[in-house]
């Protein structure tokens, strides 16, 4: 190994651009080592924005705010929003919202977009997708509505469940091409990203 080279050429680390602990658990699931840190962005809505527009531009956001700080690294942001009807579900943030957004869900489909994107802040190039998933809920009662978030406390989920966790038992069925993009990042898209760069998560 040539003890000389300059920092430029050594291989780029990788950093994924979040402190949610869920995308962290996936990302550790391909086995490569990582970093994490968070971008800390403004995540307002836009005026008329489309959920795929917000999720998009967040991904590229917080993905951009850390290539800032680091000028020779694959960086991961990603973001999700949740959508019953055209209508964007944010974080509960209280047990009476969480209810209600429970009670909106129940008998109907909530999609999930998540938003990957890969950026290369060596060569400022970046790539960017778009991955939906969709969840069917059960006819929930009231009481098992209220039974549920008393056990998992599901108040910064987007939705108000935590499909990895209990919120498994709310659905009738699943729908999509990758069930890591229902937790918050799409490992399969992620790998071809990566691929795309010449980072071989299997080398």
């Amino acid at each position: 190994m040539n003890k000389n080279k300059s920092p430029h050429d050594t291989a780029p680390s990788l950093i994924l651009g979040s402190s949610s602990p869920f995308r962290k658990a996936l990302l550790k699931r391909l086995g490569v080592a990582f970093i994490t840190e968070s971008p800390e962005i403004d995540e307002t809505r836009r005026p008329g924005e489309a959920a795929d527009q917000l999720v998009q531009r967040l991904s590229i956001e917080k993905a951009n705010a850390i290539g800032e700080r680091h000028k020779n690294a694959f960086i991961i942001g990603s973001d999700q929003v949740a959508v019953i009807n055209n209508e964007i579900l944010g974080k509960p943030g209280t047990i009476d919202k969480a209810e209600k957004q429970l009670q909106k869900a129940r008998g109907r489909c909530i999609t999930f977009l998540t938003g990957v994107c890969l950026l290369n802040s060596r060569s400022g190039h970046y790539q960017v997708d778009i991955v939906p998933y969709s969840v069917y809920f059960r006819e929930l009662t009231d009481e098992q509505i209220k039974v549920y978030i008393e056990k998992e406390q599901p108040l910064n989920c987007a939705g108000s469940f935590k499909s990895e966790g209990l919120g498994i038992t709310l659905f009738k069925k699943m729908e999509g091409e990758d069930p890591t993009a229902l937790i918050g990042l799409p490992l399969i898209r992620l790998v071809s990203m990566l691929n795309n760069e010449g980072f071989d998560v299997l080398s």
